[in-house]
């Protein structure tokens, strides 16, 4: 049914989201298998909420080769995917999931979708909110739910993998999305024209002011669309809920393009840049007081660089005060304390 989604997150019970709870749902297919079986699927899946192993690795704990774990992992989904049980486990969520996709435009990034998935299924249920905190727990729910769609969804749903427009995504089985792949060239160009980082908001805007989007108005403005402001609420999606709610076609492409990215402030430009994806101690630096928007103290800067965590490398003040006294984009206002140059224009 159509609104079996929508009946789930506004009515929140327990009982209702558990007919989404992917791990539910993976135990009671595993429990089908030998335990051997079950644990390579664990381990090749991360389904434990660790990341997934390799095929050599599982090999060796269980002294077989290789080829052999293959073979098992293969014959354990062919396995799954003839139990009677399967369709009564899995029919919920495969509405869920066509639901979303329907309500995005028919594409939707794995992560985005594994994300909103676990929200529903962690946040909404006060049975499991004080788990929703806890990062091993949500990616364990995020492997769960990237198993059961990409191994036993297959006649369903479709992997974009390898694209030369989108990163991995999801789509409708047989559907084709040429409008989408339009505007993804479009707002590319766009971006890269104007040379700068955008806001959501700003982003959304060029997008509505594309010819490409005149052209396929319809496909983005539905009238039915399904409330789940509530799921866009939560801390793993960076923007407001409101406005993610009202602009999901657009704002599910903007996640899709692989070449369009957001950094840890919430701005977007193309991937490759370096406010972006800030490589070096200096260009986190610069990240950090455009961000700021004022001038900050060296040790300052270094500990704002740490908390945001660009990366995993840890930024030394010194290091960071060496940085900024040989870069002449900063300028010394007072004792430690640096702004950027270009604010003096």
């Amino acid at each position: 049914m159509d609104n079996l989604l929508e009946k789930i997150i506004k009515e929140a019970k327990s009982e209702e989201l558990g007919r989404l709870d992917a791990l539910n749902i993976v135990n009671s297919l595993f429990a089908e298998l030998l335990e051997r079986e079950r644990d390579v699927l664990n381990r090749r899946f991360g389904l434990k909420g660790d990341k997934s192993e390799t095929l050599e690795k599982i090999g060796s704990l269980h002294k077989l080769t290789r080829e052999r774990v293959r073979q098992i992992e293969a014959a354990s989904i062919r396995k799954i995917k003839k139990l009677e049980s399967l369709e009564s486990c899995v029919s919920s969520l495969k509405q869920a999931v066509c639901k979303i996709l329907e309500e995005h435009g028919g594409l939707i990034r794995r992560d985005y979708l594994l994300d909103i998935l676990t929200v529903i299924s962690l946040e909404l249920n006060t049975e499991k909110s004080g788990l929703a905190d806890d990062d091993k727990t949500r990616q364990a729910y995020k492997n769960h739910f990237n198993f059961l769609i990409s191994k036993l969804m297959a006649d369903d749903l479709e992997l974009v993998n390898n694209n030369d427009k989108f990163t991995s995504s999801f789509k409708l089985k047989n559907s084709e999305v040429p409008h989408l792949e339009e505007m993804a060239d479009d707002v590319v160009k766009k971006v890269e024209d104007l040379n700068k980082t955008q806001t959501t908001e700003e982003l959304l805007d060029i997008l509505k002011k594309l010819d490409s989007y005149d052209k396929h108005s319809e496909a983005f403005n539905r009238a039915d669309g399904l409330d789940i402001e509530s799921v866009f609420k939560s801390k793993a999606f960076p923007d407001k809920g409101e406005l993610i709610n009202s602009n999901k076609i657009l704002y599910s492409l903007m996640q899709s393009i692989k070449n369009l990215e957001q950094n840890k402030y919430g701005d977007w430009g193309i991937a490759n840049w370096q406010e972006i994806k800030p490589k070096t101690v200096n260009d986190k630096i610069y990240l950090v007081l455009k961000h700021e928007g004022k001038p900050l103290h060296f040790t300052d800067i270094a500990g704002k660089i740490n908390d945001v965590k660009f990366d995993k490398k840890k930024a030394n003040a010194a290091t960071v005060h060496n940085e900024l006294i040989l870069d002449d984009r900063y300028v010394l206002i007072s004792r430690g304390t640096y702004g950027l140059k270009e604010w003096q224009r």
